[in-house]
């Protein structure tokens, strides 16, 4: 990701971010179908068969996700903007699976969690100083 996300932000200083989110995603789809096509040939049209269909979303979800990458890592930096992702990720990945959501199995609820978020936001803040 902090590769990905830099190489994404130094594209943007020779265009704009939605082109650049463009590109990043039309060479991951074209990069996609290739694989897709050397490894198996399953049915391409069988995404539209999920159960539900709001996960057909994803790939909106996708571009959101790249511009928020382009964007951080470019107004805070790579290490202090993936720190932040990774935070973010790690909160967002938690209630998931607390909350059972997206078909997710339902987890308890665990302190221990909550002590390793309450840990990054300290390393964050140290990392900061």
């Amino acid at each position: 990701m902090s590769v990905q996300g830099v190489f994404n932000t130094r594209l943007m200083d020779s265009s704009n971010m939605w082109t650049t989110n463009s590109w990043v995603h039309l060479t991951a789809f074209i990069t996609s179908i290739v694989i897709w096509f050397f490894s198996g040939h399953e049915n391409l049209l069988s995404i539209f068969q999920v159960s539900n269909k709001l996960y057909l979303l994803s790939g909106i979800i996708g571009a959101l996700i790249t511009f928020t990458v382009i964007k951080s890592i470019s107004d805070l930096g790579p290490a202090y903007a993936t720190m932040l992702i990774l935070l973010a990720q790690l909160v967002t990945s938690c209630l998931i699976e607390v909350l059972g959501l997206f078909g997710t199995e339902k987890m308890c609820f665990e302190w221990s969690k909550l002590i390793g978020v309450a840990l990054m936001i300290a390393g964050i803040i140290v990392f900061q100083k």
